[in-house]
């Protein structure tokens, strides 16, 4: 395994990047838009609208999990997820300040 240099950037720089690599994935993506189309909580429907396995959705769900996109509550033998508003507030000012950090005055080319 190679050696992260992750220490040697800020906090924000690395806490962006980690909301990012999240992000990374269309069914990454697709996750999140059925969670919030469905405007509540969601519990196992989301096999049924992505096509994927239920391995390889969990594995999807556990990235998104880890870094707070989502939470999920155990009901019973289902885990149910809805977006966390806290850390969804944090990636919407995060990627405000960071596309409006750039104008076209700066323009190099």
């Amino acid at each position: 395994m190679g050696v992260t240099k992750a220490n040697q950037f800020t906090v924000a720089q690395n806490r962006k990047a980690e909301l990012y690599k999240a992000l990374g994935h269309p069914a990454r993506i697709a996750i999140i838009e059925f969670i919030i189309q469905q405007n509540s909580c969601v519990c196992g429907d989301i096999v049924d609208e992505l096509p994927l396995s239920q391995s390889t959705i969990s594995q999807h769900l556990a990235a998104l999990k880890n870094v707070g996109i989502i939470k999920g509550d155990i009901t019973g033998v289902k885990t149910c997820y809805c977006i966390d508003d806290k850390v969804w507030d944090e990636l919407d000012s995060i990627s405000k300040l960071f596309v409006n950090s750039y104008s076209e005055k700066n323009k190099c080319c």
